[in-house]
């Protein structure tokens, strides 16, 4: 695409320089910049981009596309646009000729269940065509190709080349979870949603959207066009508080979930195990049996919202409950550790993502059930640093009061101090009035946790699920919660290494 007709689809309010180039890549990371590169320079909250406007064209970069006029910036050619955020969605979306209008993309949006609720729905569609592309918080996968994911949605240049690569590689859908900060940042501008799916809303970022109201308004625009394109469907959890607000303004065809008969796709009754989970679907198109490994009731809403995801798309009953069955575990969810080796343990170990008060009371409800009447339940969690401190609180009176024991823990505390994370936290652990436990060291916590567990116990460790890693201040360290948990399990047994 040449540079004017790039300068004229985005809307441009001012374009200079050699025009008649030919653009083959958007960036807003000058370090990525080959020759036929695009430089978006953003103003972030920390540094501007236009300082690196120089390694941009000595990359190769033929344009510069920024919210302020050029200057005495020796570019190739400037374009000037009202937002930069916004323009690095429109320009990558039309340099890379549209990929979301030639597949399906579904969204998924909301506080919990975002990352499962992704994993099922790529499950269905791999059953249903062959291949798929998934974005997420985990991985970013393209075929049977996948990369950690750095963020839960990436910038809006890296989606639509990603969309574009998935496009070449045969997919014909492709799935990504859609963060609230995504959303508000622009980088989900731009993309044609077949099916948007609404899981939840609770309490979480409200460092950063200030209060529930700024956090709904972020999610509603996935649902409203507000973006710039509206959905094809939206998929709406309607036993949400918000979900029932967001079926109001909600555009495309509206297709509901939740349990009873009011909705569109919902159940009545479910079979809760360690193993996993059976129950009966009942849907516009007939009722469907479904089989899991997936654990807990909150599962349950991540399969009702992948079985109405699967509907919109046009998946048959039979593909449907098929790809919910072949979706046996998801990192870090509800996840049991085990040990393939020799001797066994008479309890339960779980690694969950959960770290929001809402999540965690979820797993800890399905910890319980699994413990059952006799097993108790030990919870190691903890609260992460320089991210919302509403929930420190509540998550600790939530842990307390589900919990047999509690350990509090850190997490991720970055800058902050760890001792005042579990300052904060330990209010709501004394007004539950239950035994608890504070270890600062998350190693030591989780050993503590294995040592105190007794047959029929469930120990569920809480808060980072599939990460790999600590952070302390500025520095990423190697921590594992599966890892660690299974040091102090074969400790237990008495075996050094399996």
């Amino acid at each position: 695409m040449k540079l004017a007709e790039l300068a004229k689809e985005i809307g441009a309010s001012a374009a200079t320089g050699q025009l008649d180039r030919e653009a083959r890549d958007v960036t807003h990371d000058s370090r990525k910049c080959e020759p036929g590169s695009v430089f978006v320079a953003i103003r972030g909250e920390k540094s501007d981009a236009r300082e690196f406007i120089p390694q941009a064209v000595e990359c190769g970069a033929i344009a510069v596309i920024s919210d302020v006029a050029l200057s005495n910036e020796e570019v190739p050619a400037w374009i000037q646009v009202a937002d930069s955020r916004a323009a690095l969605a429109r320009a990558s979306a039309a340099v890379h000729g549209h990929p979301s209008e030639r597949l399906k993309l579904i969204g998924i949006t909301g506080t919990n269940g975002k990352t499962t609720t992704a994993h099922l729905i790529d499950s269905i569609i791999r059953v249903s065509e062959g291949t798929s592309a998934m974005f997420g918080t985990i991985t970013h996968r393209i075929g049977d190709e996948d990369a950690a994911a750095l963020n839960t949605t990436p910038e809006a240049s890296d989606i639509q080349r990603m969309l574009a690569r998935a496009v070449n590689a045969g997919c014909r859908s492709a799935v990504m979870e859609v963060s609230s900060h995504a959303i508000e940042l622009h980088r989900a501008d731009a993309l044609k949603f077949a099916v948007a799916v609404f899981t939840n809303l609770t309490r979480d970022h409200l460092d950063y959207h200030k209060d529930m109201e700024s956090y709904f308004s972020a999610k509603e625009k996935l649902f409203t066009g507000a973006l710039g394109i509206q959905p094809g469907a939206s998929v709406i959890n309607v036993d949400d508080e918000y979900g029932r607000r967001l079926f109001r303004t909600a555009k495309g065809d509206r297709m509901t979930y939740g349990f009873g008969s009011r909705s569109d796709v919902g159940t009545d009754d479910f079979k809760l195990s360690a193993r996993g989970l059976e129950f009966t679907v009942s849907t516009p198109a007939g009722k469907i049996g479904i089989r899991s490994r997936l654990a807990g009731r909150f599962h349950v809403y991540n399969i009702l919202a992948a079985v109405a995801t699967g509907l919109a798309l046009g998946a048959g009953l039979e593909a449907i409950a098929r790809g919910v069955t072949e979706c046996s575990t998801v990192s870090g969810r509800f996840e049991q550790v085990s040990l393939n080796g020799p001797g066994q343990l008479p309890f339960t170990v779980i690694v969950d993502y959960a770290h929001t008060d809402d999540a965690l009371k979820n797993v800890l409800e399905t910890a319980r059930e699994v413990a059952g009447s006799v097993g108790r339940v030990i919870t190691v969690f903890g609260c992460g640093g320089d991210r919302d401190r509403t929930k420190r609180e509540p998550m600790g009176e939530i842990a307390g009061q589900l919990s047999d024991v509690a350990i509090v823990t850190s997490d991720n505390p970055r800058t902050e101090d760890p001792e005042a994370i579990i300052g904060d936290i330990e209010p709501g652990l004394k007004r539950a009035g239950r035994p608890y436990l504070k270890m600062t060291d998350r190693r030591e916590a989780i050993f503590r946790a294995v040592e105190e567990a007794r047959e029929g116990d469930v120990v569920l460790i809480a808060g980072k699920g599939h990460e790999t890693y600590q952070i302390i201040g500025e520095q990423r360290n190697h921590f594992d919660d599966h890892e660690v948990a299974r040091e102090a399990m074969m400790k237990r047994l008495g075996v050094e290494q399996i």
